[in-house]
């Protein structure tokens, strides 16, 4: 999408410093839950106790009644335990005084306190939130623990530890990621409005209720009371006016509790009960390091991803509300606990020890414990929805949770693997290794292994999950059999698995891909409207017949909608900039990109995006500047090395050499990189230049002007044995190749 100078063009070709233009999604689980129904007006939840007290009293104490609550001297001495210790982060030391209800900060400042106003959660931990400056409720730095009953440093918890050792740094406790307006809002609260004003960059928050009220779920009841009220008393209602759950189809109770319970990128700003899901989010997958290889929980996931991947669920007879409550209560007693897996487990429920090799009264026959085992991220106790078997053998293979030795702490994964490949005949586990291999080759971009995940998409009876993961992880120019298969995953019965298509494919402009991306704009899910719309956004100047033009400004204005849905976060007016780049409205763009670094002045991907436009619009001293600011912050940033070593070169300057090495150094698999340190070090060291063209080939073996320019510089080296194999074998996958066939006439002439 960015031209830039030329440097050191061979004969014969095109060789263009080519810059990225990166697209970012920031992920969150918060749905806006809207009027169900128009003219209808809300009246709270306790409009309902009249005809409904017993619901209303469950409803009342459970944890969606509870989600948030205001902060009280009765609720602490209730629910917490004093902080005998203060907690030390930097250079402050944070304690809660619970009888004044507030955070202390002492530090080299001086002495702050924060007021506590509301408490979140209840399961496994408090946080409580405080009201800074200009509206933000912030979540503050100390937390408490319901379980171990002790007080903890609430952002350090939520340190992402990965298996292959690297580590994250906990944010400062203001940052904001932990804003409750911007991230945890409204799954806590009921009919929010987070009215929210750019210009300031301020927010007036309301809701109506504290915690996930009736009305979130049924939608405005107002009309209903006034229907019930008016009926005689033992009479059905004429009309029910509200939206019942016991009404909708599975897909949409599910569709109803997946908009909190997901780890999702939001595309509208509101959903109202009774939609569908894949019309207002994208789910993350195993894209996300949040997640193992093989798909059980490594970070905080809400759910959906992991349910998906569920054989019962992929049944489509399975809800939600089969297990747990609208108020969100296991519907089972202990004495019925396996009863959730009835009627189509009976022979299993009936017998358990038969099916589980453990006494039939013992916690190891309860279905979940192998089948929805649970682990801890952030002190949060959550179970795995996937409700797939034991796997140990991907603990050895990724050092994944199992179930088996989340109880027997005492043994290991090999253990655990020898006694399940011995009470079943059939390896059940060669399935999950497979899938995680392919994860785990992808996420490390070796592409070894490409044939088979390129395969895996193609096969129609691939996961969802998986299936959409790989797209994500796979370079779309990556290989011709990939833009294959993605042509035929854009008709996937997936809507999530077709916006992953269609969003690879708007980087690899064929013909056949833009067809595809045009009669996507088409589907019936604004998902992958929305995704083709982002991938044509690319070609402004496409001319698409007249019959098509309706649907593609229908897709487009959708699309703009989808990435302005959220106006406080950074990522939203990125992405804009981005849209505004695509189609040369460079001085938007740089504005749109300017609003984002100045609602998160760390991001990187703005300064170096902002530096393209200005690069385009020929101000190099003002995109020098913006590159500048990008590798202070993160000197090992490729984006912002590659981006400053092309500016260089197009100024002929040394320094593009140090920069461009930089680039490959912090990015390994950037061919673009080691191909332009090809075209600049040929002018003097051509043995080098020919390193870095074979480097680029070999890390993208499908793109013949690669092969091409190694070719080039290996005759002009005096190799010409090797320049002609190299365009021999270059023109048996691209016999059009016109430069490939003049060099290779030249070379034996």
């Amino acid at each position: 999408m960015v031209a830039a100078a030329r440097h050191g063009t061979p004969k014969g070709s095109i060789v263009k410093i080519a810059a990225f233009l990166f697209a970012a999604c920031l992920f969150s689980a918060t749905p806006v839950f809207a009027d169900a129904g128009k003219g209808s007006t809300y009246a709270g939840s306790s409009s309902c106790l009249e005809c409904h007290e017993k619901f209303y009293q469950l409803w009342a104490s459970s944890r969606h009644g509870l989600a948030m609550q205001p902060y009280s001297r009765d609720f602490a001495l209730k629910a917490l335990t004093p902080q005998t210790a203060g907690i030390v982060i930097k250079k402050h030391d944070y304690r809660a005084d619970l009888k004044r209800g507030e955070v202390v900060e002492t530090g080299p400042e001086g002495r702050k306190s924060f007021k506590i106003e509301h408490v979140l959660g209840d399961k496994n931990i408090y946080y409580f939130l405080t009201r800074l400056d200009k509206g933000r409720l912030q979540t503050l730095p100390v937390a408490f623990d319901v379980n171990k009953k002790e007080w903890f440093d609430t952002a350090a918890s939520g340190v992402r530890h990965f298996p292959a050792g690297a580590q994250g740094e906990a944010v400062d406790w203001q940052h904001y990621t932990y804003t409750f307006n911007t991230a945890c809002y409204s799954c806590h609260v009921s009919q929010l409005a987070t009215n929210y004003d750019i210009g300031t960059d301020s927010y007036h928050t309301t809701w109506a209720e504290p915690g996930i009220n009736c009305e979130t779920c049924h939608g405005p009841s107002a009309a209903h009371n006034a229907i019930a009220r008016a009926t005689p008393k033992g009479q059905p209602l004429p009309e029910l006016r509200i939206i019942s759950t016991k009404t909708m189809s599975t897909a949409q109770r599910n569709d109803l509790c997946s908009g909190c319970h997901a780890k999702a990128n939001p595309l509208t700003p509101a959903y109202r009960p009774g939609e569908r899901f894949y019309d207002h989010y994208d789910l993350a997958t195993l894209e996300d390091p949040d997640f193992y290889p093989d798909g059980r929980d490594l970070g905080e996931n809400y759910t959906l991803t992991s349910w998906s991947m569920s054989p019962c669920a992929k049944v489509g007879q399975l809800d939600c509300m089969h297990c747990h409550t609208s108020s969100g209560r296991y519907r089972f007693k202990q004495e019925k606990f396996n009863h959730a897996c009835l009627p189509c487990h009976e022979e299993k429920v009936q017998n358990p020890a038969a099916h589980t090799h453990h006494p039939a009264e013992s916690e190891g026959s309860r279905c979940v414990s192998c089948h929805m085992p649970m682990t801890a991220f952030a002190r949060m106790n959550r179970s795995d929805h996937s409700m797939l078997p034991p796997t140990p053998a991907t603990t050895i293979a990724y050092q994944s949770p199992n179930a088996c030795n989340l109880c027997h702490r005492d043994k290991d994964a090999a253990w655990a693997d020898q006694l399940v490949r011995q009470w079943r005949s059939r390896d059940y586990q060669a399935p999950v290794l497979k899938r995680a291999a392919l994860i785990d080759a992808a996420r490390k971009r070796d592409w070894t292994k490409l044939p088979e995940m390129v395969a895996y998409i193609g096969d129609p009876t691939h996961d969802e999950i998986f299936a959409t993961a790989l797209i994500r992880l796979i370079p779309p120019a990556q290989d011709p059999q990939f833009q294959e298969v993605l042509l035929g995953a854009a008709n996937d019965p997936s809507p999530l698995v077709r916006g992953a298509a269609v969003q690879a494919l708007g980087l690899v402009p064929t013909p056949a891909s833009l067809l595809a991306l045009i009669m996507a704009t088409a589907d019936e899910y604004r998902l992958v409207r929305i995704r083709a719309a982002a991938g044509l956004a690319a070609f402004p100047k496409l001319t698409a017949p007249p019959a098509y033009q309706a649907q593609l400004k229908k897709a487009n204005d959708e699309y703009l909608a989808s990435i302005t849905a959220r106006p406080d976060q950074w990522a939203s007016h990125y992405n804009l900039g981005n849209y505004l780049l695509g189609r040369g409205e460079l001085q938007s763009a740089v504005a749109s990109y300017q609003t984002a670094m100045k609602l998160d002045p760390q991001a990187i991907m703005p300064m170096v995006n902002t530096s393209i436009a200005y690069a385009r619009m020929g101000k190099n001293d003002q995109a020098e500047k913006d590159l500048q600011k990008a590798l202070n912050l993160a000197p090992d940033n490729a984006a912002a090395n590659f981006n400053m070593g092309l500016l260089k070169a197009g100024q002929n300057e040394q320094a593009a050499e140090t920069y461009l090495k930089k680039a490959f150094a912090a990015d390994p698999q950037m061919a673009q990189a080691a191909y332009n340190l090809c075209v600049i070090t040929a002018k003097d060291r051509i043995g080098e230049a020919v390193t870095w063209c074979r480097k680029a080939s070999e890390l993208r073996p499908q793109d013949p002007k690669y092969a091409y320019t190694l070719a080039f510089y290996l005759n002009r080296q005096g190799d010409k044995d090797a320049a002609a194999k190299t365009l021999n074998e270059l023109l048996e996958q691209h016999p059009q190749y016109q430069d490939a066939e003049r060099l290779l006439k030249e070379i034996s002439r």
